[in-house]
């Protein structure tokens, strides 16, 4: 066994050490070097030591608090008590961020009171929720993961940081990066799916599109990976809950997608409001002290998620919101979102000796140094008159059409009942969410409004034009037992040529605080989508969700189906696009559909027992429910097929810091120009610790037109290879490897190679 990158002591040994940390007050020093992204010169080094001699620890508690503002509701003419409150405190150095203040009017009055009119004038920093855009809103990031296009991906970014940043944000909230394989949970829309290689990959390209490379331009935005960690793997699927797992699972599966976003340069990271084995997220040594600044050397600061540190009381961690206070500072939490326990209490601790004043000050420092990396010293106001030109523009909106078509997936196309045709003369579309310009917004649309989105029925009447006719019947509403306007919707799709039927679920279904127990359709939808196939009409389902959805009956009655995901302002448009065939659709699963909400959780690159799941009786399975999903990890059909052949290994053996190539063929074999997403995965067959039967290790857009072949090609490293032993130390064993490539996690042609115990 050779250790190719070891990580160093033992959690049970770092614990210990952190705790040590933590009650002596000493900030522990980073192991490795120094996150390069948040390197400052010298001067500006300098210059935020100079603010810190001037500061009272009044004002360094002030840096590490911040308060929500007054959302879109700011009257300038006629402030209410708030937002004298929030000026007041501003003016006064008591406040370092502001969250929830929108507008470059609001900003630049802040902005005002805190660089001219307090005493040290230092600027304060604006936060807000920019999660899939600003006004011009993108598909929910499940959506955009769904593309599996980082470049595009960077893209919806960059115009969320061009429009925010206009109006005064310098800092989002995003991305979350939260690994989940729990459709149950309401927060999977936020993230990337099940898998932490493509969460990684999608976390990296978030945040180069929010920073640009520059945070300190008014067009980019400081990033914030959250939640730190384990946010995603909640016990039941229930929002908030705990997080029981092992550190090797924390390890390979929830924590690479920080990892990558800091080495992305990252300015900040917030905490989570779990718990992880016991202790809460928000004092969690080993995630915060030992992981986060001594083996990344991370030097942006964290903040809490919102009154996560007095929430601790509640978890039974701290015996007040003063202990609360405490034991976040000493664990790495620089920043309180708005419980104004740091700015309340340890003034206190200070005082008593239970928190040293150099901890204090080396979280005012990282908090000086993002505000210095994000310009503020140097140019702390907004234009005005960029916000009124970049929001909502048209090539913003442009943007947001591409991104959504390539995030709709083609589960099923049964006799070829897509694309429509020019045989078709009308058309009935059908479904509470065909006409509703709320739900496309999806989760977190910051002030995204719906007089902005187009509808899917608005999108296909604009497409079918004057030569094919649009009718449409809602049928039933998302939610209740109303079935009155199914049979009406069922004749008029009887009286067409063919049926959309436009199903899911609402904006508010999933999302924070929004977990579900059941995930099938709600209301009478399933009802409807029914009495429709009973007509015996062409039809296809489009599927508006948050969350992978348990739809087996569509799946095996309807003969097509889009999962559409919310869409964002250009709904409608992008649907129409691959309904008509104008896109030929292209999407990939990032997360896996159940048959049931009895397989959850579910996901595809899991471990074997010693019975793995067979037709005979003693093996892991249920009885009354096949053992595979619905649609596995990585699907997704096109208007055109693929054919995977010749798959390449070479060399067939290396030493354990070797690599190897993996290439194969891919050939168009459809009569349509197409995309498909090659991917590479593998398993390492036996090893020390059980391993996973797949693992995305790689994946290529591949452009083909018809009868076209195109080489792919990945390269597997060492990193691509090892893993977390019982030491905690990353390693490649000797031993044999399968690899595939091929369209999905379920299908592939495969290959093997060796890993030997000599060195190559």
């Amino acid at each position: 066994m050779v250790a190719v990158s070891p990580t160093g002591t033992s959690r049970r040994m770092w614990l210990v050490l952190s705790l040590v940390f933590c009650l002596t007050g000493i900030a522990a020093v980073p192991t490795r070097a120094a996150d390069p992204a948040i390197c400052l010169d010298a001067k500006a080094e300098q210059r935020i030591d100079a603010l810190l001699a001037k500061m009272t620890l009044e004002e360094k508690l002030g840096q590490l608090t911040q308060q929500t503002g007054p959302g879109e509701n700011y009257n300038p003419d006629a402030p209410n008590q708030k937002d004298r409150d929030l000026f007041g405190a501003v003016r006064a150095g008591k406040l370092g961020s502001v969250l929830n203040a929108h507008g470059a009017e609001l900003t630049n009055k802040l902005q005002s009171e805190a660089v001219e009119r307090s005493r040290l004038g230092i600027p304060v920093l604006f936060g807000n929720d920019v999660i899939h855009g600003y006004r011009t809103i993108f598909p929910i990031p499940l959506g955009e993961a769904a593309t599996w296009d980082p470049a595009l991906i960077e893209k919806s970014a960059i115009v969320a940081a061009t429009e925010a940043g206009a109006a005064g944000t310098r800092w989002t909230f995003a991305p979350m990066v939260d690994i989940c394989r729990d459709g149950r949970w309401g927060r999977v829309a936020e993230g990337a799916g099940e898998d932490p290689f493509l969460g990684s990959v999608i976390a990296a390209a978030r945040v180069r599109g929010f920073q640009k490379g520059n945070p300190a331009a008014h067009d980019a935005l400081v990033a914030c990976a959250k939640h730190f960690a384990a946010y995603g793997a909640p016990e039941g699927g229930r929002d908030y809950n705990t997080v029981d797992l092992s550190e090797q699972r924390l390890r390979e599966v929830y924590l690479p997608p920080f990892k990558a976003a800091v080495d992305a340069g990252v300015g900040t990271l917030m905490s989570a409001f779990n718990d992880i084995d016991g202790v809460p997220a928000t004092a969690n040594p080993l995630t915060l002290r030992h992981v986060l600044r001594e083996e990344w050397g991370f030097r942006g600061f964290v903040v809490s998620d919102w009154c996560s540190i007095t929430e601790m009381v509640a978890h039974g961690y701290a015996t007040d919101d003063g202990d609360a206070a405490v034991k976040a500072i000493l664990a790495g939490v620089d920043m309180d979102m708005s419980s104004f326990s740091y700015r309340t209490h340890l003034g206190d601790a200070v005082m008593a000796g239970i928190v040293s004043e150099q901890t204090i000050d080396e979280a005012v420092r990282r908090v000086l140094r993002i505000k210095t990396l994000a310009g503020l010293f140097d140019d702390p106001y907004v234009d005005p008159a960029l916000e009124k030109k970049v929001i909502l523009c048209d090539e913003n909106r442009r943007a947001a059409r591409d991104v959504a078509r390539h995030s709709i997936v083609l589960a099923k196309n049964e006799g070829a009942v897509l694309p429509i045709g020019e045989r078709v003369k009308s058309i009935a579309v059908i479904g509470p969410l065909a006409d509703n310009h709320e739900a496309p917004l999806g989760t977190w649309s910051l002030i995204g409004r719906s007089q902005d989105v187009i509808s899917a029925l608005e999108g296909i009447r604009k497409r079918a034009g004057s030569q094919c006719e649009v009718r449409y019947a809602k049928g039933c509403e998302v939610l209740g037992g109303d079935d009155k306007g199914i049979t009406g919707a069922a004749a008029l799709a009887k009286d067409c040529d063919m049926a959309i039927v436009v199903v899911g679920e609402s904006a508010d279904m999933s999302g924070e605080a929004h977990s579900r127990a059941g995930l099938d359709l709600p209301g009478r939808q399933l009802d409807l989508v029914k009495a429709v196939r009973a007509t015996g009409v062409p039809m296809a389902v489009v599927l508006m969700n948050g969350r992978p959805m348990s739809i087996s009956w569509t799946a095996e009655n309807v003969p097509a189906i889009l999962i559409a995901w919310h869409l964002g302002v250009e709904c409608g448009p992008a649907i129409a696009d691959v309904l008509f065939g104008d896109f030929n659709p292209s999407g990939k699963l990032p997360i896996t559909f159940p048959r049931s909400v009895g397989q959850v959780p579910i996901y595809y690159n899991h471990t074997n027992t010693g019975r793995p799941p067979t037709d005979k009786r003693y093996t892991s399975k249920y009885i009354d429910l096949p053992w595979t999903p619905l649609y596995p990890f990585g699907y997704g059909l096109s208007y055109t097929q693929f054919e995977f052949s010749d798959l390449v290994v070479t060399p067939q053996q290396i030493g354990p810091a070797g690599s190897v190539k993996v290439s194969a063929k891919v050939r168009n074999t459809g009569s349509r120009a197409g995309d498909e997403i090659a991917q590479l995965y593998i398993r390492d067959l036996v090893a020390s610790r059980v391993r996973p039967v797949k693992e995305l290790r790689g994946f290529q857009r591949v452009s083909l037109e018809p009868g076209e072949t195109k080489d792919v090609t990945f390269t597997l490293t060492p990193e691509s290879l090892g893993f977390y032993n019982s030491d905690m130390q990353f390693v490649v064993e000797p031993g044999e490897f399968a690899v595939w490539i091929g369209p999905n996690s379920a299908d592939g042609i495969e290959g093997r190679f060796q890993v030997s115990s000599e060195a190559d």
